[in-house]
């Protein structure tokens, strides 16, 4: 038996026709189909793509713009709240300096006792004031610890699509009011 003849080349003898996209003769053609293939591939993302893109563009912007102008009046809203719980503050506390101020000079013009008892009503007084500005206060906190409550829920609502409990939302103003 004799051994088989080795080849000490590498390359690969041709067999039949070859790969046909390596065929320089087949170029004209090839390069014909892929010019229709990518303008039908155009005309396809131009009219049916293209359109729904830029619809989608256009709807974030606008919700986005909507959830930016819901945000905005939300301050003003929690800014005029402030407004409305410093008002009555300033108010009670303008009443209560001026029966302060009242009951003092009651008391200057008359005597010592007088004095005494003028001076015991304008503490009183005063302490009467300082407890209808603490409930004003609470009240007006609770108020704003509401109005911060549904506002984040809103919010969180129109930015994620998703609902949260009021508990959550509480959580959340809490968080905010101890930072």
């Amino acid at each position: 038996m004799q051994a088989a003849a080795t080849t000490a080349t590498t390359e690969v003898p041709a067999k039949g026709p070859g790969f046909p996209p390596f065929k320089t003769e087949s170029f004209p053609g090839q390069v014909f189909w892929l010019v229709i293939t990518m303008a039908v591939l155009f005309v396809v993302i131009w009219h049916l793509i293209g359109p729904r893109i830029q619809g989608t563009l256009i709807e974030r912007r606008s919700l986005i713009a909507h959830e930016i102008e819901t945000a905005q009046e939300n301050r003003r809203k929690a800014e005029q709240a402030t407004v409305a719980y410093e008002t009555p503050l300033f108010q009670a506390r303008e009443r209560a300096r001026a029966i302060n101020n009242q009951y003092r000079e009651e008391a200057a013009a008359t005597v010592k006792k007088a004095e005494a008892e003028a001076d015991a009503k304008a503490e009183q007084a005063t302490a009467e004031a300082e407890a209808r500005l603490s409930r004003i206060r609470a009240e007006a906190k609770s108020h704003i610890v509401q109005a911060a409550q549904d506002a984040t829920i809103e919010i969180v609502s129109r930015l994620t699509g998703e609902r949260i409990s009021a508990e959550d939302a509480a959580g959340a103003v809490r968080a905010t009011q101890e930072a």
